[in-house]
């Protein structure tokens, strides 16, 4: 599959989406009249939010629900960012957790019209990971290496892509000087023991668990992208803007708490990646958890930075205003 197959794979996807909003349906409702809202993350740690989140609603302490008198429907975790924004785009999913990449490029593809920005969650938290005996010591050492990234499209493929081409790499999946080849992040660890893979620009706790169960090493750590967004689809936004509002004012309350509480929010991460067959040791957590900067600011730059990273590597040639993206609500 290469980068045009996933944008005309995306635009499929996004046809019915936006056939539907031009109807009005009425927003979801459970059996006590309280509204749903279909809720997605990913089981990394920059998705700290949502992994804290997602642990107290199954321990019946929801902190979303006791804040917006709503239930909250978690739908799944998701690999990486565009087999969300496709849930998003097939109304499977109202609201998420999500990387800028997969955000910018949905935006791009329904022209502006289906995707907004609520708040930030997570900057940092990722890098570029290379096998302890790869012999990659600096950039032109990746010439012929196969580097994974967690899916084509997500902020990492986006990122290691325009990375190699700034070192003057001609980048492909099939040739070229070095080979990009999305992997799900779960199979990142056998690989590299097994020599499949050379490196790899992954999110946390994948980084820490490469680190500490193979031996890899950190080349180079993103300590500046805005890496994780909370992120509402349009249809629902506009059917229920008091209750962004609110779903906004709890994020942004969680993301205190948990800055407040970092150990706390450490057990309720460990036990969530447990419930979700991904245990992480107390190590990985420590060291994943020092890496990732929880924040619920918007950073601009940042997306900027990620939309000339995106043309760089091929994704898109133009895209609308970002100014539409970042509402106020």
């Amino acid at each position: 599959m290469n980068r045009r197959h996933f944008i005309q794979l995306s635009a499929t996807g996004l046809a019915g989406s936006l056939a539907a909003c031009g109807k009005k349906d009425a927003p979801l409702v459970n059996a006590a009249g309280k509204p749903i809202i279909r809720f997605g993350h990913f089981p990394n740690v920059t998705h700290v939010q949502g992994l804290v989140a997602h642990q107290l609603s199954r321990q019946g302490k929801g902190w979303f629900e006791s804040r917006l008198d709503a239930e909250i429907q978690w739908t799944g975790t998701f690999n990486a960012g565009p087999a969300a924004t496709e849930a998003l785009f097939a109304d499977r999913l109202d609201v998420t957790y999500i990387g800028p990449s997969p955000t910018l490029n949905g935006y791009h593809i329904s022209k502006g019209k289906d995707i907004r920005i609520l708040a930030g969650a997570a900057n940092g938290g990722a890098a570029l990971v290379v096998r302890a005996d790869s012999g990659i010591t600096k950039p032109e050492d990746f010439r012929g290496k196969k580097i994974a990234s967690p899916q084509l499209g997500n902020t990492q493929d986006v990122q290691i892509r325009a990375w190699l081409m700034d070192q003057g790499f001609k980048v492909s999946e099939k040739g070229g000087d070095a080979y990009v080849v999305p992997t799900p992040n779960s199979n990142l660890i056998d690989l590299f023991t097994t020599k499949g893979l050379d490196a790899a620009w992954t999110a946390e706790p994948w980084v820490s668990r490469l680190e500490l169960e193979t031996g890899a090493k950190v080349f180079l750590e993103d300590k500046d992208t805005n890496v994780t967004l909370l992120v509402a689809r349009v249809g629902w936004l506009d059917q229920q803007k008091e209750l962004a509002k609110k779903l906004v004012a709890a994020h942004k309350e969680l993301t205190k708490w948990i800055i407040d509480n970092p150990a706390e929010a450490k057990k309720l991460i460990k036990a969530e990646l447990n419930d979700l067959k991904l245990p992480a040791k107390d190590e990985v957590l420590d060291r994943a958890f020092s890496r990732v900067i929880v924040t619920d600011a918007i950073s601009r730059e940042s997306l900027d930075k990620m939309v000339k990273s995106a043309q760089k590597a091929g994704f898109y040639s133009d895209i609308p205003s970002l100014d539409a993206l970042l509402p106020s609500l």
